[in-house]
């Protein structure tokens, strides 16, 4: 249960915010001990995506809708932030590799699953903090992003993902042209778009265990180049 697989599960919207994590469950899915699980699940507590409820166990947390607002306001100040910082700095192996991300998502938009889909098109954000540099704020926006799409899956995002990988590559065109004003007026319509398409609606129920073990596979991305 390492910790580059946890975000990619948040990520991936594999879990359903108010599901349940039984810790037997869990340490039977991945076959480590159950006090290796409950030290992730700490770990994950401690980072506000699960909840511990006494006598009940753990559960994916339910984002309410002030604090999805609070974590796409975050992540307009980090990601404007960033391209802000990129400022008279050659992009040339930056756009290559946001382009590669981007065909990526295009490949997963006409054939993979919904949850690598979901993964591809989060995983855009952190891509591009990683590429610009800023390794301190690539943690950070991997929480941030995370955040977003849970509250993406319970308030039910009518967002399409082909959008969504669009607006992606208009960003990266106005890189490309170096236009920064541009690329970071972009980033922020991008985001409130995905926000403005949150829509209230009722929570699914979980189901049941037997779904923590397809939830709770390794996401299947294409050949890292990264």
């Amino acid at each position: 249960m390492g910790r580059r697989h946890r975000p990619r599960t948040r990520l991936a919207q594999k879990l359903e915010p108010g599901e349940r994590l039984g810790e037997q469950a869990l340490a039977e899915n991945f076959s480590v001990s159950r006090t290796m699980v409950r030290e992730a699940l700490m770990q994950l507590q401690a980072r506000g995506f699960v909840e511990v409820q006494s006598r009940r166990g753990w559960y994916v947390v339910q984002p309410s809708a002030e604090e999805a607002r609070d974590a796409f306001s975050a992540r307009r100040i980090v990601e404007a932030g960033i391209l802000a910082a990129s400022e008279g700095r050659p992009l040339a192996k930056v756009i290559r590799k946001l382009r590669d991300h981007i065909a990526d998502e295009q490949r997963a938009i006409e054939g993979a699953d919904a949850a690598t889909r979901a993964f591809l098109l989060a995983d855009f954000h952190v891509c591009l903090a990683a590429q610009m540099g800023h390794r301190l704020l690539v943690d950070v926006l991997r929480d941030l992003t995370a955040r977003t799409t849970l509250a993406a899956t319970l308030y039910q995002s009518k967002h399409e993902a082909g959008q969504s990988c669009a607006e992606h590559g208009a960003i990266v065109a106005a890189l490309e042209a170096g236009d920064m004003d541009k690329a970071r007026q972009l980033m922020l319509d991008h985001i409130g778009n995905v926000e403005r398409a949150l829509e209230a609606d009722t929570a699914a129920e979980p189901d049941a265990p037997s779904r923590l073990r397809t939830t709770l596979a390794p996401v299947a991305l294409p050949g890292s180049r990264r």
